[in-house]
Parts: structure tokens; sequence; C-alpha cells
């Protein structure tokens, strides 16, 4: 099931309307009842993976937690580690290791037969299976304590605002908020349809309007100009934000009316100025993940140069991997790990050739200044994630270093014309208005809701209207459910 559906617009109010009228001891049956429900939706039988996965770290943390032996304590984790990962490499990558071996095999002048497996890849598995396995880890570490309670901890993993495409949650975040009674409260309920209600703009007017002229550009390479590659690139810079924060927008609002806080997963990336800081403010659920999981597990920057180095590429290209099987999702990762490298060479330079040139890099131009070339690295960065293929990223390449062509033909073969140019611009406005005046902003945290009422009213019913008025067609899935 996906949010921007008919089929939750009913699945919703019922859930919040028993979740509100059950009693406290039979809520956490009810939500997960509703949640395993959402997820068989798509496809039933493969509820029985995330049952497994879910047994599997539920009852290596108690044996972790029961055994005063660090190897046996290490030695469920490595179990754990082992099966979990087995069980998202086998779905999720098999298929695209087996290719990739026996097509450098036959390059090599071997002889192979394709080898695929007709497997379908689970909706959310690399979400969920990462927030267990951060659980794992913390129980191992003694950092939380495990939870004996099954019914919980399956809650946890399957909770189904974020079960399918984040954020990534901690245990010590969520699993002590499903536990709690709560009540329908008027700050909650504003702030979390606030919240869903700028996620639905952000996706179904947005990043679906502006994907029609993405796809016409990426689905076609061999056709595509260097002004269509410059255009398509820029527009799906907007589009994937939109989507994937427009998801987390609804998944936290969601959680919100219920009264339940999940984490923020994205923070105004493109106003960062350098690429280390996009991560800071970009899918924060993933990139904390491998900080606290990868990064710093493997010496994070409290070694040599060179390992520091090593250590950031490593995270990086395990990151593209992560995103999708593919050797554009690789490639997309290590550039960006390179990005991170070479920022981290040049720093100590740059803030000399700064002072030398009497730089004032608190200033409003330097910022731009910085703001507008972050923002052209990721754009270069996303032509390897939104490409086809590898072989089209090399005819994507080529045709940006070659002559751009005309760029009136260009806005004619994109069937850019005046009226879908102005109703583009006129969204990314609207959306821009409506994060400046703070309506997908927090409202429950003031404790007030006299301040925002107005702008959030004003920011409800222009972002449903808008939703409404440019909405056509069936639902599309959000680019996250991929991964």
């Amino acid at each position: 099931m996906i949010f921007n559906s008919a089929e939750f617009l009913l699945f919703y109010p019922i859930v919040l309307l028993f979740y509100f009228i059950l009693p406290k001891k039979t809520k956490w049956m009810w939500l997960l009842a509703a949640s395993y429900f959402f997820y068989m939706i798509w496809n039933p039988p493969l509820i029985f993976l995330i049952l497994f996965t879910t047994a599997v770290s539920y009852i290596s943390a108690i044996l972790m937690e029961k055994s005063e032996s660090k190897a046996v304590r290490r030695f469920w984790l490595t179990a754990t580690l082992v099966t979990s990962l087995g069980v998202l490499f086998f779905f999720k990558y098999f298929n695209f290791l087996a290719d990739s071996a026996i097509s450098l095999w036959n390059l090599f002048g071997g002889q192979a037969d394709d080898l695929v497996l007709n497997l379908i890849l689970p909706v959310g598995i690399s979400f969920y299976t990462f927030q267990t396995l951060s659980y794992v880890i913390d129980v191992y570490k003694g950092s939380i304590k495990a939870e004996h309670h099954f019914g919980w901890y399956a809650l946890f993993v399957s909770f189904f605002p974020q079960l399918v495409a984040g954020p990534i949650e901690r245990p010590e975040n969520l699993l002590p908020q499903l536990k709690e009674d709560h009540k329908l409260e008027a700050a909650n309920a504003w702030a979390g349809l606030q919240k869903m209600a700028v996620g639905f703009f952000k996706k179904i007017v947005v990043a679906d309007l502006i994907a029609e002229y993405v796809n016409v550009v990426y689905n076609n390479a061999s056709e595509a100009t260097g002004w269509g590659i410059v255009i398509a690139s820029v527009l799906f810079s907007v589009q994937i934000y939109c989507d994937f924060s427009g998801y987390t927008d609804i998944a936290i609002g969601c959680a919100r009316v219920m009264g339940i806080h999940l984490m923020q997963n994205f923070d105004r990336p493109y106003r960062a100025r350098s690429i280390k800081e996009f991560w800071a403010r970009w899918h924060i659920s993933l990139s904390s993940w491998f900080r606290d999981y990868l990064y710093i597990p493997l010496g994070g920057n409290r070694c040599s140069k060179a390992r520091h180095y090593f250590n950031l590429f490593v995270v990086f290209f395990v990151s593209g991997l992560w995103h999708g099987a593919n050797w554009t999702f690789v490639l997309w990762g290590s550039l960006h790990g390179i990005y991170q490298i070479v920022g981290a060479i040049t720093k100590k330079p740059r803030e000399k050739l700064y002072a030398k040139l009497h730089i004032k890099t608190d200033s409003l131009l330097f910022t731009l200044w910085q703001r507008f070339w972050t923002f052209v690295l990721v754009c270069i960065s996303w032509i390897l994630f939104r490409a086809n293929s590898i072989s089209d990223v090399g005819v994507l390449i080529s045709k940006l270093v070659s002559p751009w062509g005309s760029l009136a033909d260009t806005l004619v073969t994109l069937d850019l014309n005046l009226v879908a140019i102005l109703v583009t611009v006129l969204s990314i406005v609207i959306l821009s208005i409506l994060d400046r005046i703070g309506a997908n902003e927090s409202i429950a945290e003031t404790g007030t809701l006299s301040r925002q009422y107005t702008a959030g009213l004003t920011a409800l019913i222009v972002a449903v209207a808008w939703c409404l008025l440019l909405s056509v067609g069936g639902a599309s899935a959000f680019i996250y459910f991929q991964f």
C-alpha cells in the first residue's frame, strides 16, 4: 500500500479510530495487525520475511543480554549480521552480482550461461533490515536493554508509517513511544495533518509533475541534448527531494497524529555549503546510521589521513550499494566518497587561501557561492543516480562535454511550454513558502497552536487544493520504494 492511494485514505482513518478507542493493553495488537496488513497489501507471502528477520534479531538480542561471555555475545551478533545481511543480499543483490560476474568472465574469454533467479525485491527490505541491525548492535554494546516482549519489538520493526521507506528509526526513540498510552490531542493531530498535507503536495504536485520532463530525457539518453540533460538533472534534484522528503513528511505526520515522534530525515539539503554538510541534511537517518555503525567502527577520523580517506570512501561506496543493485548507484556513492575526500584534503589550503584573499566566509555572497557549487556537484552526481544503466551514463556524460545544441529546440522536445513552466515554478514557489512560514515544522513542540495556526490552515488548504487541481492519473510509487 502506498500513501498516495485510495486504499490508504480508507485504511488510515480506520487505524486511528480503533487506536484511540482501544485500551492500552490491546493498542499494540491493533497497530501490529494494521502494520502487517499495510505491508501484505503489496505481496502477502513476503510478510514471512519480516517475521523471520524480526524473530532472528529478537532471539539473538535476548541471548546476548543473558550471556556474560563476550565470545558468546560476539557469536550471536555475528550470526545475526550474517543471517540478516544474507537475506538482504540474496533478494537484492544475487542477480546483480551473478550477472556482473558472468559478464566479467565472458569478457575474458570464458563461456557461461546467465544465472538469473526469478526473485521479487521485497519492498522496504533495506530499511527494516538496517533498523533491526541497529537494535542488535546496540544490545551487544550494552547501549540498550533487549526488548523481551515480542509484540512490542515486532511493532518496532514493522510500524507502518516508516516500514517501507524510513526514516530508519533507533530503538531508544521509537520503542518507548510505542508503549505509551497515547490519546488524541489537538496539537499532535494538527501538526501531523499539516505535515502530511505538505508531504502529499511535494509528492503529487511537485515530484510527479516534474517526473514527466525528467523521464523524457533519462529514458531516451541517446536522443538527449546537452541542454536537455542539464535541465532534466536540475529538475530531478527537485523531484527526488520532493518525492523522498514528501514520503518522510507523510510518515512523520501519520505517526504524529498518533502522538509518536519519528526522527527528522531532511533539513533543507540544498542549502548546504559543502558536500559534507549536504549529507548532514540529506537522508539523515541513513547517513547517521552509516556514521554510527560503519564509519566510527572503521576508525572514523581518529586514525591516519590515509585510513580516514579510506573510511570515507568505504562508507559512501556501501551507501551507493545500499541504494540499489545497479552499478549506477555504486558509481553515485563512490563519487560522493571522492567529493568527501577531496573536500577533506583541500580544507586547510582553502581556508588559508580565503584568509590570504581576505574573503569573508560568513558573508551572504560567499554563502550563496558555496551553495551554488555544492548544488552543481550534487546535480552531477544525480546523473549517475537517475541513469538507467552504465551505458546510459556514458552517453549522457559524452553529450555534456559536447556542444549542447539549441535550448529552444530542447524546450520543445521536453514539451516545456509556458503553462508547464509556470505551473512547475509556481508549485516550487508554494513549497518554498510553506517551508518558510513553518507549515511543515513541528507545532506541538512549542506547546501552542496560536502562533502558527493561521499559517498552518493556509498551508493545509493551499496544499490540498493544489493536489486536487493537478493530480491526474493513478497513484505513482515513491522513488525510494525500490530500495
